[in-house]
C-alpha cells in the first residue's frame, strides 16, 4: 500500500473510532412532568439544568415531556415560560402533549398558547416509551 494511501485510510478509521466512541458516551435523559405544582415544575427545570452541566452540553441530550396537568408548564401563561423558552435555546427539548392539548381545546374551545420552543408531540407518555427504548433514562421528579 502507498504511504498516502494507508496514512488516509489510517486517519479514516481513527475518525471512525473517535465518532463511534463519541456517540457511545453519549447521555441520554427524558424528565416528566405530569403534575401542576410548581415546586415539581421547578425541580424538573433544575434536573435538566444540573444534568447538562455535569456531563456537559456536548455529552447530553435533556427532553422534558409534560402532560395532564404538567402541560402548564410549557404554555406562555406559565411563570417559568421565559426558561423554558432559554432552556430550549440552551439545547434542551421540550415535548409538549398532543392529546393533553386535545382535551384543553374540547373543554375550553381553543388549545394552550405554547412557549416558543416547545414540539408537539402525539401523546405525552408514548414519546416517554420511545425515548427510553431509544435508551433515554427516565427521571420523574
Amino acid at each position: 500500500m502507498k504511504p498516502n494511501k494507508l496514512l488516509s485510510t489510517t486517519l479514516l478509521l481513527a475518525g471512525l473510532l473517535l465518532s463511534n466512541l463519541a456517540q457511545a458516551e453519549m447521555q441520554k435523559v427524558v424528565i416528566q412532568v405530569s403534575s401542576d405544582d410548581p415546586r415539581t415544575q421547578t425541580i424538573a427545570l433544575n434536573n435538566a439544568v444540573n444534568v447538562q452541566k455535569a456531563l456537559g452540553m456536548d455529552n447530553v441530550i435533556v427532553e422534558i415531556v409534560a402532560y395532564g396537568p404538567g402541560l402548564s408548564l410549557l404554555t406562555r401563561n406559565s411563570k417559568q415560560s421565559q426558561r423554558v423558552s432559554s432552556l430550549a435555546m440552551q439545547d434542551i427539548n421540550f415535548s409538549a402533549c398532543g392529546n393533553t392539548m386535545a382535551k384543553i381545546e374540547k373543554k375550553k374551545g381553543k388549545k394552550p398558547a405554547l412557549t416558543e420552543g416547545v414540539e408537539v408531540v402525539q401523546a405525552g407518555v408514548i414519546r416517554i416509551m420511545e425515548l427510553q427504548q431509544q435508551g433515554y433514562a427516565y427521571i420523574r421528579p
